[in-house]
């Protein structure tokens, strides 16, 4: 799924924001967790990323841990440009090896979709307020202002986690899916002609081909109640491969 939407997402107007079809997500969900074969060709872009958010929606505590949720939402307001990057990636390296590499993954989506984004219209800020409510949430129910001010926070520090995160995460971000085939056009149905233009292979992800590789590229990562338990049993065994 993530490969789908690093392929088509950064020549799609609207991506992450528009809406997308509620019956069409269902079925969509439905078919992964029933362990269907499922060709998200065949499914409208916006479909998958709709079930993609809702899969972070239910990453247990969410994918930037509730523990941590207090520095999340305060980082952003000390030190300066430098000292900012350096305390989320102490942050980051708290958290949990699986969440981790979802991480990597999900920015490197989200950056080759910024990249592109006089035609998409996703800037970094336009990114961030769409899919920021789905990464971090506040531990306890409150009211709806102080939700709507921590999810303002939240959205600015993924903002500032897209414009970043080679630095952040590391310039391989940029090469993590390795071969993929560049579409030529934007249409706002993601739809229209490719063009092979290739994007060579790191070296690292080269290696990347073990179970944890399989399962962040696969259609079948959206199944959280099922997948997820996985991530955090196998990650440790298997995600060694990307740092070798």
């Amino acid at each position: 799924m993530l490969s789908f939407l690093y392929k088509e997402g950064p020549f799609t107007r609207g991506i992450f924001r528009r809406s997308a079809n509620a019956k069409s997500c269902r079925e969509l969900k439905e078919k992964l967790n029933l362990g269907a074969e499922v060709h998200l060709a065949c499914e409208s872009i916006f479909v998958t990323a709709s079930v993609f958010k809702d899969f972070l929606r239910n990453i247990p505590g969410s994918i930037f841990s509730s523990q941590l949720c207090d520095k999340w939402v305060s980082v952003m307001d000390r030190g300066n440009h430098e000292e900012k990057i350096k305390d989320i990636q102490r942050l980051i390296e708290q958290l949990p090896r699986a969440n981790v590499v979802l991480l990597r993954y999900l920015f490197g989506v989200l950056h080759s979709i910024e990249k592109q984004s006089e035609d998409n219209q996703m800037t970094a800020f336009n990114l961030a307020v769409c899919i920021a409510p789905s990464m971090l949430w506040p531990p306890a129910p409150s009211s709806p202002e102080t939700e709507s001010k921590f999810t303002k926070k939240v959205s600015i520090l993924v903002q500032f986690l897209i414009e970043n995160c080679c630095r952040i995460f590391g310039e391989e971000i940029s090469t993590l899916f390795g071969d993929i085939l560049i579409r030529c056009d934007n249409r706002e149905d993601g739809s229209g002609n490719i063009c092979f233009i290739h994007i060579s292979l790191t070296q690292p992800v080269r290696r990347f081909s073990t179970f944890l590789g399989r399962l962040l590229l696969s259609t079948h990562i959206i199944c959280p109640s099922k997948i997820l338990p996985n991530v955090h049993k196998c990650v440790h065994k298997h995600a060694l491969s990307l740092s070798q």
